[in-house]
């Protein structure tokens, strides 16, 4: 990690507490456009209901939002990285095989996540607009921002980037004030801070359990929360988070006083089908400054959970849970990357969800269901994460028995919202998941196939090879990529491509072998000298979010190794080497394909007929490296697996 990305996790500063305002908190710091709402519904208003609504909201906020994720998740960091592929990497050194299954289910629902959250977000902002215009049709105005904000990702965020902490502090400035407002008017509601009225309401309403799903939609910003802890660091974050959670309380509390002045009512008497608390407790005149300020506040949360989500399917990549796609870099600062097929998918799935739902109070059904699954896929891995660090087995037993008692009993509660929309984020996080553990499975089947030889009974006849005239010379520097974790070994299918597929006469070849860490900024190397002036391996050693661009650091790696005499890259041709000129570099990738000859089991058919339809869509194998496809050569080589036994042929003489 650069000095300068540690020294964000080591210190507090105003900048940083300035930052996580801008970008961390959009997605959780929106939800009072809709919590209250959702919780009250078409239901006339009853002072129990709210108190215990607004009691539930007060106490999720403290147990999930602040002591799980703040205090407790945050310190499971990967070098100042959060999020769940980048806890699952910090956790998976410790050899549990299955922990694979709550990584992908969890970054599914995450990724789920980020196609609902922003129709959910902008609409509930706009709809403000009928408390003035009641007849105005907001689906074709959230559609354009949506499809703006999604257009404006291929140049990146970093000019607009400046305006988000302003912004977000007026956001949180004006919850505050509208809160203290109405709580001034009607300071009884304060008494919900007493968690027996989240109790009485589960206790005497009839519908108390399932009220949770909707109380459980404040703190659905919570793994976002997590996930973007390496944009500003970890002590910027809890202390900001009491100015925040102070404007979110202060506004859910004052939504409350709003409400019980109206007991008997409904929110629709009060201002029609599409009325808000949010915005009904405003002043009239503040009205249209409200809407701008929370459709600009729905606008970060949205761009927030669309970065996070490129961000997340580079880490799947490197972690082999999804297929190479293209990456782009608009900016030159660090992390920010930009995925087009990604981008363009999920402004489709939100722009389906828009037309499929067309208000906000239909999408609240299909909101929620899906992150409280990936918070649960959280609390499993974060046991071993406890587990590593040594923590007492009883304070590890209780802790993870408290939140795994909640969050099952939330979703339980939002199961209910399956008919009535829930269905759609199960159905897209169903979708991701069968893309991630396929795959994965895919790749693990393909490993597991792949046979190693020893270089060392090679070398004699690498090295003859690489002076032998008679043999036309393929190219004067040949580059294989290879998957052998040790230098001691090489694919089979490396030698068979050198020596038996048209033997290739090189003056030097190279090995390269590409580690992804489980540290999310790395980039070092080491060179292994295998037979002097012939054979040489480099092993790149890259982050989990780190880019990959092996054109890029070979090049690194020979200039280096030039600067250092420890190779001489020009020439070998006497006329070309006189002039000083450099030799050629050919890489050899291999391109799979099933043999005929394999004798599969029905679930390896399934997996591996599914991975070969997903590799159609995915990059080729030398984008897939950052290799310039100039200097390339594909080879085909069949995957053999599991020949079939007893297969004998019978001579037939005359």
């Amino acid at each position: 990690m650069s000095a300068k990305h540690n020294n964000l996790h080591s210190k507090l500063t105003l900048g940083g507490l300035f930052i996580a305002l801008g970008i961390i908190y959009g997605d959780i710091g929106t939800s009072p456009l809709y919590v209250m709402k959702a919780i009250i519904g078409i239901h006339n208003i009853d002072k129990d209901v709210v108190l215990g609504g607004v009691s539930a909201v007060l106490w999720t906020l403290t147990l999930q939002a602040t002591i799980k994720y703040i205090f407790i998740t945050l310190s499971a960091d990967n070098n100042g990285e959060g999020g769940i592929f980048a806890l699952y990497a910090l956790v998976r050194r410790t050899k549990v095989k299955w922990l694979i299954v709550p990584a992908i289910i969890g970054g599914s629902a995450l990724l789920a996540d980020g196609i609902i959250t922003p129709p959910m977000s902008v609409s509930s902002a706009i709809e403000g607009m009928r408390t003035l215009y009641p007849k105005i049709d907001t689906v074709p105005i959230i559609i354009a921002i949506l499809a703006a904000l999604f257009a404006i990702q291929q140049f990146g965020t970093k000019l607009v980037g400046k305006f988000f902490a302003p912004i977000m502090l007026i956001w949180f400035g004006m919850l505050a004030v509208l809160g203290v407002m109405q709580i001034t008017n009607h300071p009884d509601v304060l008494k919900a801070v007493n968690p027996y009225y989240a109790y009485h309401l589960l206790r005497i309403h009839p519908e108390g359990f399932y009220v949770l799903g909707f109380v459980f939609l404040c703190t659905t910003g919570a793994e976002a929360l997590y996930s973007d802890m390496g944009h500003c660091g970890r002590k910027n974050i809890r202390i900001s988070w009491i100015f925040v959670k102070s404007a979110l309380l202060l506004n859910y509390f004052g939504q409350a006083a709003y409400l019980i002045q109206h007991e008997g009512e409904t929110l629709f008497s009060l201002g029609g089908k599409y009325a808000n608390p949010f915005y009904l407790m405003m002043p009239e005149w503040f009205i249209p400054v409200g809407i701008v300020i929370a459709t600009l506040a729905a606008v970060i949360a949205s761009q927030a959970l669309i970065s996070g989500s490129f961000t997340l399917i580079n880490e799947a990549i490197k972690l082999n849970f999804w297929p190479k796609v293209k990456i782009k870099y608009p900016t030159e600062q660090k992390g920010q990357l930009y995925i087009p097929s990604i981008n363009w998918l999920m402004m489709t799935g939100c722009i389906m969800i828009v037309l499929h739902f067309k208000e906000s109070q239909k999408m609240e059904a299909a909101y929620g269901l899906a992150i409280v699954l990936c918070m649960i896929m959280t609390t499993l891995l974060l046991n071993y994460y406890l587990i590593m660090k040594r923590i007492p087995w009883y304070i590890i037993s209780a802790s993870i028995t408290i939140y795994m008692v909640i969050e099952i009993s939330f979703l339980i509660a939002s199961l209910n919202k399956f008919m009535h929309g829930g269905y759609v984020a199960v159905f897209v996080a169903l979708i991701l998941i069968a893309v991630m553990a396929t795959w994965w499975k895919a790749k693990s089947i393909s490993k597991s196939y792949t046979k190693y030889v020893p270089i060392d009974g090679y070398k004699k006849v690498l090295s003859e090879l690489s002076i032998d005239e008679s043999i036309p010379k393929y190219a004067t520097h040949l580059v294989y990529m290879t998957n052998a974790a040790r230098t001691t070994d090489i694919e089979q299918k490396v030698i068979y491509s050198i020596l038996q597929i048209r033997p290739k006469r090189a003056d030097i070849y190279w090995f390269i072998h590409i580690n992804i860490v489980d540290e999310p900024y790395r980039r070092d190397y080491r060179v292994t000298d295998m037979i002097k002036d012939d054979l040489y391996r480099i092993d790149f050693y890259l982050g989990f979010r780190e880019p990959m661009k092996t054109n890029l650091m070979f090049k690194e790696v020979i200039r280096d190794m030039v600067i250092k005499r420890e190779v001489d890259i020009t020439s070998r041709y006497l006329s070309l080497n006189n002039n000083n000129i450099m030799g050629d570099f050919k890489f050899v990738l291999f391109k799979k394909i099933l043999s005929m000859d394999s004798d599969f089991t029905w679930s390896e058919k399934l997996i591996m007929n599914s991975y070969f339809l997903l590799k159609k869509f995915s990059l080729s194998e030398e984008k897939g490296f950052g290799l310039d496809t100039s200097s390339v050569k594909i080879e085909k080589f069949p995957m053999l697996l599991h020949l079939p036994g007893d297969f004998k042929m019978t001579r037939i003489y005359k």
